[in-house]
């Protein structure tokens, strides 16, 4: 694991000035490579190339970073682990190439020479953001794994061409452009993050999963595009056209052996790896197939809470104790925890509203006092029916197609009108500091439920749900949708299960530009690298061909991984509600939090940003003080907005101008 940043400098400049810019960029990305570092310049070409180490396979100096093909040809750097590396490198033709170590990083380099940089990127299996600059082509190439572990940002700056793993290595660019982008800003208050292909930035972008960028030397900006090796959608299509066949009993076992082989790729390392453990479902199997292929005690980590409907750290305990693995636990107090809230704007680099991404931090934090690697249970619930709003947008879409169309287009301006007066009614008791009466928020509701009469698709539904309802102008004037997986069709797969076109959304959406930021950020920053074996793909293929019901009983899902993780795991210790890793948001801004929101929402600031629509911004902040409506989720992404904005205008050095 590592962190990578380069640029093409199109108005040309000398190797050491380009050198020194490019140190200055690695530089900013030390944390997700603290042992080593490498800068690399084509002497012909305005071309840099920047690299920080986590040494994890092949320690030795064989597998630094920007790396050189034994033909010359290929500079490589690249982040991630590449589990079918072994496998690989014994194929004829790459076996023959003249290997200096033994890294993941010189089996890509070597595939690439024998098979070429698009065919041999289609073969790779892992997680991993790649730059190759191809000296005889002139170009270079850019690659993000199948559902995006790894991130991977670029963009066209005036006459440059920037990339990175992090935001902030880009910034260090003299020509780096900060201007927002609105629309973005207006689906991030929506979600609660910044939807691929999209940036917080109007020049910049994320490069999207299964996708390669081929950047010629002499292109014009924004020419090329990416051109996708590997499509979640088709997986998706795939499995509905060729179902599995087999009984209930055969889908245990084929997911049992996907899965220890997947377990058994992520076991591979020259360090010692351990796991996160929370209790769940999804890290207590992966915890048990790694006690299983291990000849010793494995090290897990959990986090705990003294508020007790927080807490999952007794299960996880429990779990722990039942597999006989070397487990550690912290509690955290509500003081540690609110002490993370100031480095979050830092550590996430764009606006990101999950609130898990704090204990998340702190449970990284715990295990990289130990080691370097640890393996999660990430991915389980978007791929196998894990959350609860499945099984709601199921029974919403089946009454909204149960309510013929002339209804309820009918029936909408009503309820939108009926909620429209219950907001102003609520305002003027608010205004008064008087208690709004209670039937104000029940038409409220209904207004908002409403919202789904208008859905096309169970998609929609799903939106909603993660949304509310929410419209990318109401609190950003002017912002319109920007099409991205949440909202353009033309991302969704071809399928009739409505179940399935769900988890699909969830796989691109959610799982890619929430979970997986969250956690690469908050493992990184303390250089700490996290392997997720259910986000397999041989996993996916297998669990999205499977029929409805061995995934989703109607009321319960995952219901094939937890009845295989029955066969390592006592029903009793994990056959409980499903709790998600959360903090008391709510509480917190009712408390400890109120004067540090206070002042990222007061009027003034407000109005002297003039980004935000202010008295939108204000009233559903006197909402949720006087408890007429649960705002956190909204407020929290407000509030990281406003502290990364206060972040970047307070660190000059991180904008580097001309």
């Amino acid at each position: 694991m590592c962190g990578i940043t380069g640029f093409i400098e199109y108005r040309g400049g000398s190797a050491d000035d380009l050198a020194r810019l490019c140190q200055r960029m690695t530089d900013t990305i030390t944390h997700r490579g603290p042992d080593g570092e490498g800068v690399w310049v084509d002497p012909n070409f305005p071309v840099a190339i920047g690299h920080r180490r986590l040494s994890i396979i092949d320690l030795s100096e064989a597998g630094a970073q920007p790396m050189v093909s034994a033909s010359g040809r290929y500079v490589l750097a690249f982040n991630g682990e590449i589990y079918n590396f072994r496998r690989l490198r014994e194929e004829p033709g790459i076996r023959d190439y003249p290997f200096r170590g033994h890294s993941d990083s010189e089996v890509i380099l070597a595939a690439i020479e024998y098979l070429g940089a698009e065919k041999a990127i289609s073969r790779l299996e892992g997680m991993f953001a790649v730059s190759l600059w191809d000296r005889e082509e002139c170009s270079l190439w850019l690659a993000r794994d199948r559902v995006g572990k790894k991130p991977l940002y670029y963009g066209w700056c005036n006459n440059s061409f920037l990339y990175g793993s992090e935001l902030k290595a880009l910034r260090r660019h003299p020509a780096f452009d900060d201007e927002l982008d609105r629309n973005a800003l207006g689906q991030y208050l929506q979600y609660g993050w910044v939807s691929q292909p999209n940036s917080i930035y109007r020049q910049i972008r994320k490069l999207p999963p299964g996708c390669l960028l081929n950047v010629p030397l002499s292109g014009e900006p924004w020419q090329a595009q990416p051109q996708q090796y590997w499509s979640a959608a088709e997986v998706a299509e795939q499995g509905e056209r060729q179902p599995f066949a087999g009984s209930y009993k055969d889908a245990i076992d084929a997911l049992d052996q996907i899965l220890r082989e997947a377990v058994s790729d992520r076991m591979v390392a020259d360090v010692e790896l351990g796991a996160l453990l929370s209790g769940g479902i999804d890290s207590s199997m992966i915890v048990a197939l790694m006690q299983s292929l291990s000849d010793r005690p494995v090290k897990t980590f959990s986090i705990g809470f003294s508020e007790k409907a927080y807490n999952e750290a007794e299960y996880a305990k429990a779990v722990a104790n039942n597999l006989k693995t070397d487990h550690y636990e912290m509690y955290v107090t509500p003081q540690q925890a609110l002490g993370v809230v100031e480095q979050l704007p830092h550590m996430y680099d764009e606006p990101f509203a999950d609130s898990s991404q704090i204990p998340t931090y702190l449970v990284s934090k715990l295990a990289r006092e130990q080691l370097k690697v640890v393996l999660t249970g990430d991915g389980g619930d978007e791929q196998m029916a894990g959350y609860r709003r499945y099984r709601n947008c199921l029974k919403l879409w089946r009454s909204v197609q149960s309510i013929p169309g002339p209804i309820r287009e009918a029936m909408r301006p009503v309820t939108r009108s009926m909620g429209a007066g219950s907001l102003r009614w609520a305002n003027r008791y608010i205004q008064q500091g008087r208690t709004a009466p209670g039937w104000t928020r029940k038409l409220a509701k209904i207004a908002q439920r409403s919202d789904n009469w208008d859905a096309t698709s169970v998609q929609q539904i799903l939106a909603n749900k993660f949304n509310g309802g929410l419209t990318v102008d109401q609190f950003v004037a002017g912002a319109q949708t920007p099409l991205t997986p949440l909202t353009d069709p033309a991302y969704w797969p071809d399928v009739e299960d409505p179940l399935l076109a769900m988890l699909h959304y969830d796989y691109t959406g959610y799982l890619s530009d929430d979970i997986l930021v969250k956690v690469d950020r908050a493992s990184m920053a303390v250089g700490l690298e996290a392997r997720a074996p259910l986000l397999d793909q041989r996993v996916l293929e297998l669990v999205w061909s499977l029929p409805r019901g061995y995934l989703f009983d109607g009321e319960v899902g995952k219901r094939v991984l937890r009845d295989l993780l029955m066969r390592y795991v006592p029903r009793n210790l994990i056959d409980r509600p499903k709790r998600g890793f959360s903090v008391p948001v709510k509480e917190w801004l009712l408390g400890p939090l109120r004067d540090w929101a206070e002042d990222l929402l007061s009027e003034q600031r407000l109005r002297e940003q003039g980004i935000f629509e202010v008295g939108r911004v204000r009233e559903a902040w006197q909402q949720n003080l006087h408890g007429w409506a649960n705002h956190s989720e909204l407020l929290w992404s407000l509030l990281m907005f406003q502290a990364w904005w206060q972040a970047q205008s307070s660190a000059p050095d991180l904008l580097v101008k001309n």
